[in-house]
């Protein structure tokens, strides 16, 4: 029950929009784009031998086994869902990880980094984040930092701006910055966000997140 309410929720976070980023043009997202597009490519060869279960299954699957903090992603780049155990946790910062050893990490349901993807955000440092746990409206600078191919980190600066979206709870972060424009979508309880939809980056795309057991 609580993976198909989380499902309903995340259905109403995504109609609340779907702006996706302007990919074609030049510049450090571009090269960003090149290399990350490689590594999803690689992995959907990979895992399309694997036999498919539906997300409600892989859910209860997993609460039935285990009794700790669990979270639904569905990384739209790469056409899959996962769940994912909480494997750390260092304040208010988790770490979830695939048996696969690919993690994402959240700050009380804000993505913060990602690790084993390809091409990972390694670290989201948002502006706006108490606007966002507030429900306001207001403007902020968000910073993402990418490990580029040459193992370097490569900080990209947008603008953003957040609002109510059209459903009760909901509030929408517009970003736009480098030929690129992106929006996430975060259900905000409490100050917390059990079930969002955040952009990772380029190549990869949007990252859905159901918390099926906080």
């Amino acid at each position: 029950m609580r993976a198909i309410l989380a499902g309903a929720a995340l259905a109403a976070l995504a109609a609340c929009g779907n702006t996706g980023p302007d990919e074609s043009g030049g510049g450090p997202l571009s090269e960003l784009l090149r290399t990350a597009t490689e590594t999803v490519g690689a992995r959907r060869t990979a895992e399309s031998a694997a036999p498919a279960r539906s997300p409600q299954e892989a859910a209860a699957e997993a609460l039935r086994v285990n009794p700790g903090p669990l979270i639904q992603a569905g990384f739209e780049g790469l056409g899959r869902n996962q769940v994912m155990a909480m494997t750390g946790q260092n304040g208010r910062l988790r770490t979830y990880m695939t048996p696969a050893e690919e993690a994402v990490i959240l700050r009380d349901g804000l993505l913060i980094g990602t690790k084993g993807l390809g091409r990972d955000l390694s670290v989201a440092e948002p502006g706006t984040e108490a606007l966002i746990r507030a429900g306001q409206s207001g403007s902020g600078t968000r910073i993402m930092r990418y490990l580029s191919g040459d193992g370097l980190e490569r900080p990209l600066q947008f603008a953003c701006t957040t609002a109510p979206g059209p459903n009760p709870g909901v509030i929408v972060e517009s970003c736009e910055g480098h030929g690129t424009t992106f929006q996430n979508n975060y259900l905000v309880q409490n100050g917390q966000i059990p079930v969002s939809r955040q952009w990772i980056g380029p190549g990869l795309g949007y990252l859905t997140i159901q918390t099926l057991r906080p």
